[in-house]
Formats: C-alpha cells, sequence, structure tokens
C-alpha cells in the first residue's frame, strides 16, 4: 500500500474543499467579506486569514524553513478575497508538494517548527495530521458564517470517491485535478 496515500487525499481535499468555500465567498460584497461576525476570529476575513498565515508557519517548517512566529506578524496579509484566493491556492499546492516529496523523507521525517522560545521537533506525518484539523476546524468557524450572509454556504464534507468524478468535473478541472492525482493507481477500483 501506498503510505502516503491517506496523507495525499487530504491535501487534494484541502485544496477543494478552500476552492469552494473561497469560491462562495466570491458573492460577497468586500464590506460583507469584513464585516463583524460571530466566532473566534471576527470576520470571514479573519477567518480565512488565519488559515492561510498557520498554513503558511507549517508549511514552511515541513519544506525545511525557520519562518516561525514572523507567519503571523501580520494577521490579515490578503485585503481582499482575490488575494486570499491566489495566496490559499498556492499554499495549498505547497502542502501537496511537501506530501510527495515524503516519498523520499518518509512521513516518520523529523520537522523542525521554529517557536517563540524553542524549536519543535515533530514526525512529519503527526504535523500533516494536526494541520489538517486546523484547516478543518477554521473552514467550519467560516462555513458557519457565510450562513449568516445571502451566500449559500459550499458543500464542504464531500471526500474524494469513486462514480462522483462528474458531479465536480468543472472544479477538478478548474484546478486541474484528476482522480488519478489524487489516489494513484488502484487495482480494487471499479
Amino acid at each position: 500500500m501506498d503510505d502516503l496515500r491517506p496523507y495525499r487525499a487530504m491535501a487534494f481535499n484541502n485544496l477543494w474543499a478552500n476552492h469552494r468555500l473561497l469560491s462562495a465567498c466570491a458573492g460577497l460584497s468586500q464590506a460583507d467579506f469584513v464585516a463583524p461576525r460571530t466566532g473566534f476570529f471576527p470576520s470571514l476575513r479573519a477567518t480565512l486569514n488565519h488559515i492561510l498565515i498557520i498554513d503558511h508557519f507549517y508549511v514552511d517548517a515541513m519544506e525545511g524553513g525557520t519562518l516561525g512566529p514572523a507567519a503571523w506578524a501580520d494577521q490579515e496579509p490578503c485585503a481582499t478575497l482575490p488575494a486570499l484566493q491566489a495566496a490559499q491556492e498556492a499554499m495549498d499546492r505547497r502542502l501537496i508538494a511537501v506530501i510527495e516529496a515524503a516519498g523520499r523523507t518518509g512521513l516518520s521525517h523529523i520537522v523542525e517548527v521554529h517557536r517563540r522560545s524553542h524549536i519543535q521537533r515533530e514526525r512529519l506525518d503527526r504535523l500533516l495530521l494536526h494541520l489538517f484539523q486546523h484547516q478543518v476546524h477554521h473552514r467550519g468557524q467560516a462555513h458557519a458564517m457565510l450562513s449568516g450572509t445571502a451566500v449559500k454556504p459550499p458543500q464542504l464534507d464531500e471526500f474524494f470517491s469513486v462514480g462522483e468524478a462528474d458531479l465536480r468535473a468543472d472544479e477538478f478541472a478548474a484546478l486541474g485535478l484528476t482522480e488519478a492525482m489524487i489516489w494513484g493507481k488502484d487495482e480494487n477500483r471499479p
């Protein structure tokens, strides 16, 4: 079995879920995007920027970088949704590349995460699981915030499965994805 398969699938699903959520947010005015909302962060823009900056923090560490807490020096680096969409997609693709690189380094590879007062050493697979959980958690908050607008929140809890390719063909095409990229060759698939 391909040990990377579940991580690869989660990373591609992350790209897809962010695409869906941010595409839905494109139906908002800038005023609605920055309007105060109930949540851990005070607006959709703040919540979605938080996802981006924490992704930057961890992906940089997984790539061997030393960015550390400088990642969140600017709490809202993307003032507009188009800027955020471009930055988040680029970050999601960097995360996918990290997982592909794990084919050489291994999922048990130790990553050095530069914290304020120390360097945390953690296995790559554990950091990936933490990051995916973080993304799902805050996307859920943004999804709930979107419920308080005129824009219908998109379905985010779908996952890639055989036979549903026709339901997401446009989204896959927009992202340049195929099921083979996500799952690889699977002898047990129909």
